[in-house]
């Protein structure tokens, strides 16, 4: 197996799968023109966060890490009427291009970008009594991916869902010794999500035009 046919495969179901959408697009030309990273997911990963929110019915979704709001467009177009995706951004030039990309795909009144350090950000949406998450997709800086798991199980309730991407690196997350703090990062949360007695959780590699990575995925079992 090559990169070169994991591209071809995705790009394949990308084409019977994935229906062309101009919002969509524009949300990725308009990232690339920014010069933001290329880090969002792939087509068929966000069609996957959009099946799993309609799966579960989620009608309040949580999302650590904007960049120009690709995934989030996936989910919020999951919401029933009356849904509503909150979405952190570190970022003051990335919110803005999220926010311009979400007015295009017409859900301005759907979605709301915090701007700031999430761990400084979540504080808040907890002082404010918000609405358990029924949905919570963390996609932010690794380092710190214990701490948003955390404040994810704080938000959210009995039988909500937690995804949290990027986790198998490339293969690195099984190097215990790796000096990079984004692996020692993964390593943490996914060590503390296996002892999480308020959770089920598994997670899965994948292989396509992201390269090799993986998520996980969390059912909250037990209240928070």
């Amino acid at each position: 197996m090559t990169e070169d046919q994991w591209n071809a495969v995705d790009r394949y179901f990308n084409e019977l799968l994935v229906s062309p959408d101009v919002a969509l697009d524009s949300a990725l030309a308009a990232s690339v023109a920014a010069g933001l990273p290329a880090i969002n997911v792939s087509p068929v990963q966000g069609k996957l966060l959009h099946l799993l929110a309609r799966a579960i019915g989620a009608r309040n979704i949580l999302e650590i890490g904007t960049l120009g709001g690709y995934s989030t467009i996936w989910l919020a177009r999951a919401l029933p009427e009356g849904g509503r995706v909150i979405s952190l951004e570190a970022d003051a030039g990335h919110a803005e291009i999220a926010r311009a990309n979400f007015t295009r795909a017409g859900l301005d009144d759907v979605v709301e970008v915090r701007l700031g350090l999430a761990l400084d950000t979540l504080p808040r949406l907890a002082a404010e009594g918000h609405e358990p998450f029924d949905l919570v997709f963390i996609d932010a800086d690794k380092p710190n991916n214990e701490a948003y798991f955390d404040w994810a199980l704080r938000l959210s309730h009995l039988g909500s869902v937690i995804v949290v991407d990027n986790v198998v690196r490339s293969g690195d997350v099984i190097d215990a010794g790796s000096d990079s703090p984004t692996v020692q990062g993964v390593r943490r949360f996914l060590e503390r999500l296996a002892v999480e007695p308020r959770v089920t959780a598994t997670a899965i590699q994948t292989v396509g035009n992201k390269g090799y990575d993986g998520f996980a995925i969390a059912l909250v079992t037990a209240d928070s």
